[in-house]
C-alpha cells in the first residue's frame, strides 16, 4: 500500500499548525520561569484568535503537537479557527515516510485539508503551491534538532523564499540539544538540500532565531518573520519537561538528537551511521570491527562520553541482512558531551586502524559544508587539528547570530 492510501485508509491522521507572532525582536525574553510552553500552546489557550480571517497554510510534521498531544492543526480546526492548507517537510505531514522520502500530495483524511509536498521543491515550485492554496499567511511549526545538515530549517528557508508578500508566523519551540555553537561553517561552493547557507554544523539556535538570521543576512526578498516565542526555557536547559515526539523516523530518542551532530558523518562514510537499528547514529559500525575500537576511543578520556562493544545486523540502510561490529554511544554526561569532537574521535580512530572510506559520492563534503575535514583525515591530522581548524570561523558565527538570539 502506498503512503497516500496508507493516510486515506488510516486513524493516525492530525492536522497542523498556526500561530500568531511578534515581531522578530534582538533582545532575549526575559521569561525563564515555570514550565517550558512552546509558542503553539499558547495560541492555542487563547483559541487562536490571532489567526482569525486568515487564510492560513500551515507548515509542520508530526512534531507540531499541543502538550497534550493533539495537534496544531486538529487544535485550530475545532476552535473553528481552520487553516486552508497544509505543507509537508521531508518525512512527510504524518510522518510516515522514511529518509530521503515524502508522502507527496493528498487530502488529509482526518480534516479534508490538501497537503502538499514541499520535499526537494524550489522556492518558485513552494510559491506556486502557496498560491494554488490561496493563503496569505505561512505558520511554520516543525521541531528542529539543532544541526545543520538536518532538512527542515532548509525547508523554513525554502518557505521563507517562496512566501514573498504574505504574512510569516514562527511557532518557536525549544532547541533540545541546548544552544552551545559547534563544529565547521559551511562554505557556500557547498551548499546543498542539507545546508544552504553558511552557518555551522551546530548552530544552538531555535527555528524562530533562524528564521530572523535567514531574513536579515541570506533572504532579503523574504518576508520579516513574526516569532511567537516559547517561555519558561534558556539556552542551557535540556530538559524540558515536554514529551519527546520523533521529528523523523531515525530520531527516536532525546538521546538520538545529542549525539546526532557528530555522528551524522558516518552518514558519509562506508560504516553504518545505525540505520535498521533500534538506536540509529547512537550505534556505529562495520563488518569485521571488533572490541578493540571501543577499548580505543574509551582510552581517549573523552568528556561525558562512554563506548560499549556492540553488534548488530541492520534491516535496511547500509549491510542489510549483514553482521556489523562496532560500538554504541552512551552519552554519560550531556553537559559535558561534545558531538562532533566525539566524532571525529570516531572517525580518525576508524580511518587509521580500520577499514573506514568515503562515500564514492563525498556526502561527507556536504555534510561537513567543506572538502577541508575530508582532506585532513585522509592526511593523517589529529583529532585536535582537525577540530581546531575551525576556531576562527566559528567565532565569526557566534557573532553573526548575535542580533538574532531571543533567549538567554
Amino acid at each position: 500500500m502506498d503512503r497516500r492510501r496508507f493516510l486515506a485508509a488510516s486513524a493516525l491522521a492530525a492536522p497542523l499548525l498556526t500561530a500568531a507572532a511578534a515581531p522578530v525582536a534582538t533582545a532575549r525574553t526575559e521569561e525563564t520561569h515555570g514550565p517550558t510552553t512552546p509558542a503553539a500552546d499558547r495560541l492555542a489557550a487563547q483559541g487562536w484568535r490571532s489567526l482569525a480571517g486568515r487564510r492560513v497554510g500551515v507548515v509542520s510534521n508530526p512534531t507540531g503537537v499541543l502538550r497534550d498531544g493533539t495537534h496544531v492543526v486538529d487544535s485550530m480546526v475545532a476552535a473553528g479557527v481552520s487553516p486552508v492548507a497544509v505543507f509537508g517537510p521531508e518525512h512527510g505531514f504524518r510522518g510516515t515516510a522514511q529518509a530521503g522520502g515524502s508522502e507527496g500530495d493528498y487530502l488529509d483524511p482526518r480534516t479534508g485539508l490538501p497537503v502538499y509536498d514541499t520535499y526537494g521543491k524550489s522556492v518558485a515550485a513552494v510559491a506556486a503551491q502557496f498560491r494554488k492554496a490561496g493563503i496569505d499567511t505561512v505558520v511554520f511549526d516543525i521541531a528542529d534538532v539543532g544541526a545543520r545538515f538536518y532538512t527542515y530549517i532548509w525547508t523554513l528557508h525554502t518557505a521563507m523564499g517562496a512566501a514573498a508578500g504574505l504574512d510569516f508566523v514562527v511557532l518557536d519551540r525549544p532547541n533540545p540539544i541546548g544552544g552551545a555553537v559547534r563544529g565547521p561553517r559551511l562554505d557556500s561552493a557547498f551548499a546543498s538540500g542539507v545546508g544552504r547557507e553558511p552557518i555551522v554544523q551546530q548552530h544552538g539556535m531555535t527555528v524562530g532565531e533562524l528564521a530572523g538570521l535567514f531574513a536579515g543576512e541570506f533572504l532579503p526578498g523574504a518576508p520579516k518573520p513574526r516569532v511567537e516565542r516559547v517561555t519558561g526555557w534558556r539556552r542551557d536547559q535540556l530538559d524540558t519537561g515536554l514529551a519527546w515526539v520523533p521529528p523523523s523516523p531515525n530520531m527516536p530518542t532525546p538521546q538520538t538528537a545529542l549525539v546526532y551532530p557528530g555522528t551524522c558523518l558516518f552518514e558519509g562514510t562506508t560504516f553504518s551511521e545505525g540505520r535498521g537499528t533500534t538506536r540509529p547514529f547512537e550505534i556505529i559500525g562495520a563488518p569485521g570491527i571488533d572490541w578493540r575500537w571501543a577499548e580505543e576511543l574509551n582510552a581517549l578520556g573523552l568528556a561525558g562520553v562512554r563506548f560499549r562493544e556492540h553488534y548488530f545486523v541492520p534491516t535496511f540502510g547500509k549491510f542489510v541482512g549483514t553482521a556489523c561490529g562496532g560500538v554504541q554511544v552512551h552519552v554519560t554526561d550531556p553537559r559535558r558531551f561534545e558531538a562532533i569532537e566525539t566524532a571525529v574521535a570516531m572517525i580518525v580512530t576508524a580511518k587509521r586502524g580500520r577499514s573506514l572510506g568515503w562515500r564514492p559520492d563525498n556526502f561527507i563534503d556536504k555534510l561537513t559544508g567543506s572538502d577541508r575535514f575530508r582532506r585532513m583525515i585522509d592526511a593523517g591530522a589529529g583529532v585536535a587539528e582537525v577540530t581546531g581548524s575551525w576556531a576562527a570561523e566559528l567565532a565569526e558565527f557566534r557573532v553573526l547570530r548575535e542580533p538574532y538570539l531571543l533567549y538567554r
